[in-house]
This record gives structure tokens, C-alpha cells and sequence, in this order.
């Protein structure tokens, strides 16, 4: 049943954003076919996780914060795609529960800097996403997502018709695992880096 809602919802989000916001997605063949990958994207408005969603090809997890899971109907309906998080006291086990999810060959999206950017500009990455790469080994696709901040602004009730991007680059392959803490702030230097590139080149 859950796939078939997650299917429904990303059927309904594609044609929306198609119409709506002129969807474009560049990349797509960096995105792996089967095993695990995380998709560590910036992240400016609301509207990004269902981008992301229908962008990939591939059904995704999201960690989302936990006060959500207590709204009724949301909460609900969040659990198909999220498992949760406190924002102020992460804990071990929302780690070891994305970690599990991709050595069981499930894609992850994550937005590496904790929160939207107010502005728009790339924020510092949180170490969060370098220890889960680095304590599963597994690839990270850099992806940058324009449009969304527009077409969903701060404080706004209502989506604009303002043509919304994602592009996929190049995955960021981690060889073995480490839970060496100076490693993983590499990766999350390296992921933002790779991200403000794509800005510049797109």
C-alpha cells in the first residue's frame, strides 16, 4: 500500500511540477541504478523534498524532524517516505537507521545544512551527512535545486509559476568506511564544494 501512495503522490507532484514550474532535470544518469546512494542537495524552500522526489527515478527516504510525525493526517503521511530526527539532540539511532537503509541498497536524501537557507546562499554542512557516508560507504550525488525559493517563497500561501531546476552531478565515491571525525567534516567540505560548483556552472 505504501508504494502504491509513494507511486500516486509522485504522479501527481510530476505532472504539477511539469506544468506548474516547467521542471527541468539534468543528470539523471548519475543517479545509480540499484544500491545505496545519498542525494545531498541545498535546500531553500518547502517545496524541495517533493522535487527531489520527482526528480529521481528511484523511491527515497527522507529524515525529517520529529515534531512533524505528531501533526495528525501529516504525520501520517509523512511515515511512508520519512524517518524522524530531533533537530536539537540528534540521536544514535536515526544514524544507525540511515546507515541500515543503504547497505540495504535504498536511496537517501539529505540536505546537508540542517535547515533552509534564508537567502538562498549555500550554508555550512552539518556533520550529519559526512558520518552517514562515511559509516556506509556509500556514493554521494551532490545535486543543487534552483527555483523552488521562488516559486515558494518564505511566508507564502500559494505556489508561483517560477521554473524550478535540479541537477544531479557527479557522485562522490567513498571507499571504505571511516568514523574517523576530521574524515567526515572532509566529506561534508567536499559535498558543499561540489554543490557551489554546479551554481556556477549551471
Amino acid at each position: 500500500m505504501s508504494y502504491l501512495f509513494y507511486q500516486l503522490l509522485r504522479t501527481i507532484f510530476y505532472f504539477f511540477f511539469k506544468v506548474i514550474n516547467r521542471l527541468e532535470v539534468i543528470g539523471s544518469e548519475n543517479i545509480p541504478d540499484k544500491g545505496g546512494v545519498i542525494v545531498a542537495a541545498n535546500h531553500v524552500s518547502y517545496l524541495d523534498p517533493p522535487v527531489i522526489g520527482v526528480a529521481l527515478k528511484r523511491r527515497a527516504a527522507y529524515i525529517a524532524k520529529e515534531g512533524l510525525f505528531r501533526i495528525p493526517l501529516i504525520g501520517r503521511a509523512i511515515k511512508v517516505f520519512c524517518f524522524p530526527v530531533s533537530r536539537d539532540r540528534p540521536q544514535p539511532s536515526t544514524i544507525k537507521e540511515a546507515v541500515s537503509r543503504l547497505k540495504q541498497g535504498g536511496v537517501l536524501v539529505l540536505f546537508p545544512e540542517g535547515g533552509r537557507s534564508a537567502d538562498g546562499s549555500l550554508l555550512d554542512a552539518k556533520r550529519g551527512v559526512g558520518m552517514i557516508a562515511a559509516m556506509s560507504a556509500t556514493p554521494v550525488v551532490p545535486t543543487l535545486i534552483e527555483g523552488t525559493d521562488r516559486a515558494l517563497p518564505v511566508g507564502a500561501k500559494f505556489i508561483r509559476p517560477a521554473k524550478i531546476r535540479v541537477v544531479f552531478g557527479t557522485p562522490l565515491k567513498i571507499e571504505k568506511k571511516e568514523t574517523d571525525k576530521h574524515f567526515q567534516e572532509r566529506i561534508c567540505r567536499e559535498i558543499m564544494e561540489r554543490i557551489k560548483k554546479l551554481k556556477v556552472e549551471s
